[in-house]
């Protein structure tokens, strides 16, 4: 019931949408503005899960939703980077999370984004966000970083403390980040799918491909340049 209320409260959004967000609509006339992420169940019991535009989720059943985006609920997928776009590479615990999920700044937007190859060794996460003055000051050393350094035995991937993307996005724009990011709406689920402690940002965290976390220190450039080249 939860759930139907919090559909029901949603406000319609005005301006410019993110393109994954579209007008969803019950049968009984009700609309609002969601991100269809996920799905569960099946049959009559199908249900989609929706992120709101204030990043929260909420689940609904497809059956209360109009025949048509009943329809699309059903035919929902996750994406799926083209194998083409791949080289081979190393498998890593983190693929089924990545694979799909990734943008990258071109030229002043996020545009999905697919690695041309996979890291040898490591994945370098680093946890920031655009309203964290510490990261603000930290990001351009670490810009400089990975423009000097990177190589194939590491990635470097931003995963998101910024509620929208549009922040995200203006963000990597000022910074200049030659780095893929996690999409936003992906962000939550990656925190706590791989729980790497984090409790402050900016947070260099420098994983394995098994997942092990090598280092918490990544900050410490000098130490991660040893580690990484």
């Amino acid at each position: 019931m939860k759930a139907k209320y919090l559909f029901l409260t949603a406000a319609l959004l005005t301006g410019t949408l993110h393109a994954e967000f579209r007008t969803w609509s019950r049968s009984d006339g009700k609309t609002a503005e969601l991100d269809l992420i996920g799905t569960s169940g099946e049959g009559a019991a199908l249900k989609g899960t929706f992120k709101m535009r204030n990043g929260k989720s909420v689940s609904l059943a497809a059956a209360d939703l109009t025949e048509a985006d009943a329809e699309l609920v059903k035919a929902w997928k996750p994406e799926e980077t083209p194998a083409a776009s791949v080289t081979s590479g190393a498998v890593s615990v983190f693929d089924d999370v990545l694979d799909g999920n990734l943008v990258i700044l071109d030229g002043k937007k996020l545009k999905k984004h697919a690695l041309t190859s996979k890291p040898e060794k490591y994945y370098v996460f680093y946890y920031t966000a655009s309203w964290c003055g510490p990261c603000l000051q930290f990001t351009p050393s670490l810009v400089a970083f990975y423009n000097k350094h990177k190589n194939d035995k590491f990635e470097l991937v931003l995963i998101t403390s910024d509620d929208e993307e549009d922040d995200m996005e203006e963000y990597a724009t000022d910074k200049k980040m030659p780095w893929p990011q996690l999409k936003q709406s992906k962000a939550d689920f990656f925190k706590k799918k791989f729980s790497h402690g984090v409790s402050g940002i900016p947070s260099v965290i420098v994983c394995d491909l098994e997942g092990k976390i090598v280092s918490r220190d990544g900050r410490n450039l000098a130490e991660l340049e040893k580690l990484v080249k």
